[in-house]
């Protein structure tokens, strides 16, 4: 073999080598995964087998265009993966192949949405979907009375539907006298915030009566939907959209499946993948759909069921003992992977619990609970469940983390008061500096170290922990 010349060697050099600077960031976020506690409800724990072939050599292939009809050679391979992600997609969710395909290309859950839209839609034809303040997603058509923020919103018309205000339920009877009057061409169901089950064939009702394509993005769920663990959307719906990292715990992408024998289009096929490529993206991600497809395999194992019963056994407990300490949940408990936190009640934002969980090493993000004025000041927080479950926890462990966030609440009062005002920037400099006479910096240290030993008895996949040493720029006082 000839010898590699200068300008080639780095090709063969590990990334410790080539590029120890990045090497370290990897090393400080695996180290802030070992010792923290993962609770944004669209975030998982993929496993070892998915990250090696997420990281394979299929990063090296171009594959414009669809199995046996490429733009570019040398994609026998490629096709034969892709055939497999897109049986094992099927199968996965349990569907017949002569009335359901499935492209798995999309690059994210949003693009696979706007794919979705472009296939279905005209510009500026009219769409429906839950607001973002009550648990809906940016891609669902909102907006606000200054701007539209999203593409979905830009290109497209939309009227947001909400929540029955006493129930904090899907309001299916506002919904149905909203679509009377809007008459959308499109309905869509799916939330990224919304702790409940759905009732798709009341919004199959509401589509047919206005010839509208019911679209489900079951970004959120999908993997409990998988698990037959919730209600089953593929039974009412035109299309079916979902990410591929949060309860199918995946890596980052998305899948759009399309009745084939839809009556509101019998083109739907050829609509969605031509609005997938050329129209919405280029060359698709193979190292991606590699993984995909071994998470899909993943789902459709025996024990992929008990995962998901324990998600959803795990969110239930946390919203069980979060509830018997006298908080406030939207809806008082959860059907899947997550609670949202009412924070109102205590004159605490989001945004402020949020940074002091991250101080502290438990993941979590602020968010809007219906009724906010605002999406952008949220009073409240979404929790979820499914990577901690990734990590072995079960209901008595969940109670334990469950106890972490009651007292992060009471040293956030503590705190709330000790910075003498509102700003976030004054709550975070008394939660991280020792001031004479205040003690909310010593309890936020003090919680900080149970969080971490608490943490560190947990594995992590694909990551052995026994040989993990703290990287170099993290400090802890331990």
């Amino acid at each position: 073999m000839a010898s590699t010349p200068d300008f080639n060697k780095p090709l063969y050099a590990p990334l410790s080598e080539v590029d120890p600077e990045v090497q370290n960031i990897i090393d400080k976020e695996t180290w802030r995964q070992f010792s923290g506690l993962e609770l944004i409800a669209s975030e998982n724990l993929t496993s070892r087998a998915t990250m090696e072939a997420n990281g394979s050599i299929l990063t090296n292939k171009y594959s414009e265009g669809l199995p046996n009809a490429r733009y570019y050679g040398g994609n026998e391979y490629v096709d034969e993966l892709e055939i497999l992600c897109q049986k094992r997609a099927l199968q996965a969710f349990h569907l017949d192949p002569s009335k359901w395909g499935v492209n798995v290309q999309p690059y994210s859950g949003s693009t696979a949405n706007f794919a979705t839209l472009t296939a279905l839609l005209q510009p500026q034809d009219r769409l429906m979907g839950l607001g973002l303040p009550d648990g809906g997603h940016l891609t669902h058509g909102y907006y606000t009375a200054k701007k539209k923020m999203t593409a979905s919103s830009i290109y497209f018309q939309s009227l947001p539907y909400g929540l029955d205000p006493l129930t904090q339920l899907i309001d299916y009877k506002g919904l149905a006298t909203q679509a009377k009057i809007y008459k959308p061409r499109l309905l869509i169901c799916g939330a990224s915030a919304y702790p409940r089950d759905w009732d798709y064939k009341a919004l199959r009702a509401v589509a047919d009566e206005h010839g509208a394509f019911l679209m489900a993005d079951i970004a959120h769920t999908s993997g409990l939907v998988a698990a037959g663990e919730l209600a089953d959307p593929f039974q009412y719906c035109d299309v079916v959209t979902t990410t591929t990292h949060k309860t199918l715990r995946g890596p980052r992408a998305g899948l759009i499946f399309f009745r084939k024998d839809s009556d509101k289009a019998k083109d739907l096929e050829k609509r969605v993948n031509d609005a997938v490529f050329p129209a919405c993206q280029g060359g698709p991600h193979n190292n991606t759909i590699a993984g995909i497809a071994t998470a899909l395999l993943q789902a459709t194992q025996p024990t992929w069921k008990a995962y998901a019963k324990q998600v959803i056994a795990n969110a239930q407990t946390l919203g069980e003992e979060l509830v018997a300490r006298g908080y406030k949940l939207q809806t008082s408990g959860t059907d899947n992977h997550l609670v949202l936190w009412d924070l109102r009640p205590l004159g605490l934002t989001g945004s402020k619990l949020e940074k002091l969980c991250d101080i502290v090493g438990i993941t979590i993000n602020k968010n809007a609970v219906s009724g906010d004025a605002s999406a952008q000041v949220p009073g409240g927080i979404r929790l979820g469940t499914s990577a901690l479950t990734s990590r072995d926890m079960l209901q008595d462990d969940i109670k334990i983390v469950a106890d972490f966030l009651h007292r992060a609440v009471q040293i956030a009062l503590v705190l709330q008061k000790e910075a003498g005002s509102k700003l976030l920037k004054d709550f975070v400099r008394v939660a991280t500096t020792q001031e004479e006479g205040k003690v909310g910096a010593q309890q936020v240290k003090d919680l900080g170290k149970e969080v971490r030993v608490f943490a560190r008895r947990w594995p992590v996949p694909g990551v052995d922990v026994s040989k993990l040493t703290r990287p170099a720029g993290i400090e802890e006082d331990e």
